[in-house]
């Protein structure tokens, strides 16, 4: 695709759309960061200063609370408002415009240098919108509810300075013309989850989450940048409308092309988190639970499927790169779903699923159909936001009936819970329509995204010259198996939470309360999300089987029309290559039989956890998990990946480095330094004791030393 718009954004080469201010759409997220920030340093002083006098910073109640913690409550949300609507603008004209080509903005040169440059410049397309109106409009609702979910905490204006920074760095990475620009906001991505996961950072668990995040997340930021070297010795530019205009003059399976791919996987698999580099997004449950929200289901963990997305043209041409996408994602669902079964924390059941979700979405983009992963990503986004918000208000009712008591219970294990159904009816009632949506049920809008992707993966493994037919069975088996696991895992928590008796404590039950409107009504916008979103990508194998049921259901692919101007080049070189794609999924059966065979059987998998989990026992922590042994215990300890990391790659790493440090830099260089120094000072000192400062020593040393030269001259 070819730009429309440069330089100071005035439109040429034809074309009806003319953005409305996107520049500020990055600029009120950066400019809600500044404001917050400034009013977090304004309420760091007169706390330090509170301390210096020996007491402490009173936050006031709700009618005198300190204007550090009543502006960014209209700060925070207000930007995002902002930005959002904006966004919505944006989307609106460009849907009536039927834009075909991208829209590219340059601002300024950012760097120059030889016969390498990079512009500041943003571009516009049917990709980055989708993305851009995710993040900006699930992201509003998160701050919303962090109004609520974070009143009381002293860190309020900080909080909502990060998270404002958070989403700028987003914004920068998926409107980004260029593959540095969109590395500025994998970065900046990278640096605001550290601060938002070790947000409460007196906490050395919560600080070390975010270490853990940020370390972990530099191993996949390595393979990214050596795929752009690799691009910019090819191509001599990062941008990517040149690259991808020319990106099929690359060899078809070509080693550069796999080179490329892979690395870029490398990165993705990190931001992703993906089988190895997943073990840092269970442990960024450290932070607030809004901030979980935010970075499992909008933002970013989603970028490394945009990535991968945005290089579709790339993917398409290495079938090994988009091989390997397609199976560390399936292996990746499957793995996570297992150990998501037995996990009792609330937030981490919703932190392995997010795992094995992002996982489906891998497998979508590695088998090219990347309209069906960019659709999961939407629905996701929906339902998995609603599902961490919904447990935030869980966590907040079960926290303040704690507080009241003063009692020291964990307020996140689902064992400590139960019963808050009666307590909390409009959180279980949303939280009930994600988890059928997660679950893949008809008609909600996981449904719709994870049978396309299912569907998908057998038509891909179908296809006349598939380079590995076997290998696409196999992932389609393993994603099938992700679904089943998904819908009882999910159904646990919702059993173990809202239903049976009350554990929470016959004191505290009488404390517990439903959320305040600030956090319950983000839930009641997320939850139609979740039931209609898929509705606007409907197969048309379906839609002739629902216009036979009712003529007043949608019948739209309207996501896939959407997307056609940035993943028409790659559906090309596939046909090209591999022919046409398989009609009929593994075992026979059109698209129809196999939608309602899914739908059945997560359904199924739904009522048998309920007999299942609903007549089961739940104990206390204690004794839950002394009885567990075998497979159920290898479960709940999460397979000991952290341990087997600890044992042979953290420790092994401690140890070379205090060899280094007590060896080669104490023992051999600070010595070999010192005895320089000591040497140096004494060969100091021995010439200052003939500087004595007088006139007669000198004059002496002179007389002794012209008679030694005259002594030496007769002598020779």
């Amino acid at each position: 695709m070819s730009p429309l718009i440069q330089g100071d954004g005035q439109p040429f080469g034809g074309g009806e759309y003319e953005p409305l201010v996107p520049g500020l759409i990055l600029l009120l997220p950066l400019l809600g960061f500044l404001a917050n920030g400034i009013l977090a340093l304004v309420h760091a002083r007169a706390s330090a200063n509170a301390v210096r006098e020996g007491g402490e910073l009173d936050l006031g109640g709700r009618a005198d609370r300190p204007s550090t913690h009543t502006w960014p409550t209209w700060i925070g949300p207000g930007v995002m408002g902002g930005a959002f609507f904006l966004t919505l603008v944006n989307f609106a004209g460009m849907f009536d415009a039927q834009l075909h080509e991208a829209v590219v903005i340059s601002y300024w040169t950012w760097m120059a240098t030889g016969t390498f440059a990079v512009e500041a410049a943003i571009q516009l397309d049917q990709l980055s919108m989708i993305m851009m109106m995710v993040v900006t409009g699930v992201g509003f609702l998160i701050h919303v509810f962090s109004v609520g979910y974070m009143r009381d905490d002293p860190g309020y204006p900080r909080y909502f300075a990060y998270l404002n920074l958070f989403v700028f760095f987003m914004l920068v990475l998926v409107m980004g013309a260029s593959y540095p620009l969109m590395f500025v906001g994998w970065e900046g991505v990278g640096l605001c989850s550290y601060l938002l996961i070790g947000f409460w950072f007196g906490d050395r668990e919560k600080s070390d989450a975010g270490k853990k995040a940020f370390i972990v997340n530099r191993i996949g930021d390595f393979g990214f940048l050596v795929a752009m070297f690799l691009l910019f010795v090819e191509f001599g530019t990062l941008d990517f409308v040149p690259i991808f205009e020319e990106a099929e003059a690359l060899v078809y399976g070509g080693g550069l092309v796999t080179a490329i791919t892979l690395f870029f996987f490398l990165g993705a698999a990190g931001k992703s988190a993906q089988m190895p580099l997943y073990v840092w997004l269970p442990d960024a449950m450290a932070g607030p639970t809004p901030v979980s929200a935010l970075i499992h289901a909008a933002t970013m963990v989603t970028a490394g499927v945009y990535l991968v997305a945005r290089s579709s043209v790339l993917f398409a041409l290495s079938p090994i790169g988009s091989a390997t996408v397609a199976c560390v994602g399936a292996i990746t669902a499957l793995f996570a779903a297992t150990i998501a079964l037995k996990q009792n924390d609330i937030k981490k059941v919703l932190a392995y699923s997010t795992v094995s979700q992002l996982g489906y979405m891998f497998v979508a983009v590695g088998v090219g159909a990347y309209a069906a992963g960019i659709f999961h990503l939407m629905t996701h986004a929906f339902f998995k936001a609603l599902l961490f918000l919904g447990s935030g208000a869980v966590i907040h009712a079960m926290h303040e009936a704690y507080h009241q008591t003063h009692r020291q219970a964990d307020p996140q294990d689902m064992r400590n819970m139960g019963g808050l159904r009666a307590h909390m009816p409009i959180t279980w009632a949303t939280m009930w329509i994600a988890t059928l949506a997660i679950a893949g049920i008809w008609p909600f809008a996981g449904f719709f995204s994870k049978d396309e992707i299912i569907w998908q993966i057998a038509a891909f493994g179908g296809a006349e010259a598939a380079a590995f037919p076997i290998l696409y069975t196999m992932v389609w088996v393993i994603a099938l198996a992700a679904a089943v696991l998904t819908a009882f895992y999910m159904t646990r928590l919702m059993l173990m939470t809202f239903h049976g008796t009350n554990r929470t404590g016959e004191k505290e039950s009488g404390y517990l309360n439903e959320a305040p409107a600030t956090m319950w009504v983000p839930l009641a916008i997320l939850a139609p999300l979740s039931l209609f979103g898929g509705w606007i990508n409907v197969p048309e194998a379906l839609q002739t089987s629902w216009a036979g049921l009712s003529g007043a259901l949608p019948t739209t692919e309207w996501l896939h029309h959407w997307l056609e101007p940035i993943t028409e080049q790659a559906h090309h070189i596939q046909e090209v290559n591999l022919g046409e794609l398989g009609h009929t999924a593994p075992f026979g059966g059109g698209e129809v039989l196999w939608a309602f065979i899914s739908t059945s059987a997560a359904l199924l998998v739904v009522l048998a956890a309920v007999r299942v989990v609903g007549s089961e026992e739940i104990r206390d922590a204690a004794s839950d998990e002394s009885r567990l042994s075998g497979f159920g215990k290898l479960l709940l300890n999460k397979y000991y990946v952290d341990e087997i990391y600890d044992r042979f790659i953290v420790n092994t790493v401690r140890r070379k480095a205090e060899f280094f440090w007590k060896v080669v830099d104490v023992g051999i260089i600070d010595r070999f330094l010192n005895a320089l120094g000591w040497v140096t000072k004494g060969v100091g000192w021995g010439v200052s004791m003939f500087q004595t400062g007088a006139v007669n020593t000198y004059a002496f040393v002179l007389t002794v030393g012209a008679l030694i030269v005259l002594g030496l001259s007769v002598l020779t």
